[in-house]
């Protein structure tokens, strides 16, 4: 990696630390990135609300926005905003951008062209790899790479804990 990026959150910070660690690098903090709970006073893993039923994943599934501070649109805007402006300012180099899955979904569904919540369920710590070209085409490379967590302890399928 040539520079490596992580929203504000803790749990974004937190897992920044390893990679900026192993790449000698300092992790710049971008609230573009940040989750749409970015102002929430509590953090549920949603695989915590799945399991009690709770009212809150009902909603995400049916795509029900839950944000009081933005829309989804202006949400899907921020990001795509600030993950386009650092491909802007790293042409020809390699960068990491430690986010959440609300942030992920938001920038895949931008890349694929489509109207989409959360379509897909990102990993902990899973890495989805997009390829930008300066003539502003973007490939998405892979999707839920977990292969680096092997032999760490921690989950490396889809919802398991």
């Amino acid at each position: 990696l040539d520079a490596l990026y992580a929203s504000p959150l803790l749990r974004a910070r937190q897992t920044a630390e390893p990679a900026a660690s192993r790449f000698g690098l300092a992790v710049g903090l971008v609230d573009g990135v940040a989750e749409w709970d970015r102002h929430s006073n509590e953090y549920v893993p949603i695989e915590e609300l799945k399991a009690a039923g709770d009212p809150r994943w009902q909603a995400i599934v049916r795509g029900e926005w839950t944000s009081h501070d933005e829309s989804a649109e202006e949400f899907t805007d921020r990001v795509v905003t600030a993950i386009e402006s650092l491909i802007d300012a790293h042409r020809g180099q390699r960068i990491g951008v430690v986010c959440d899955g609300g942030v992920i979904n938001r920038y895949l569904a931008h890349v694929l062209g489509i109207d989409a919540t959360n379509f897909f369920y990102p990993n902990y710590t899973s890495i989805h790899r997009v390829a930008a070209a300066s003539t502003g085409e973007r490939s998405i490379v892979t999707v839920n790479e977990t292969a680096h967590l092997r032999g760490t302890g921690l989950p490396v399928g889809l919802f398991q804990r």
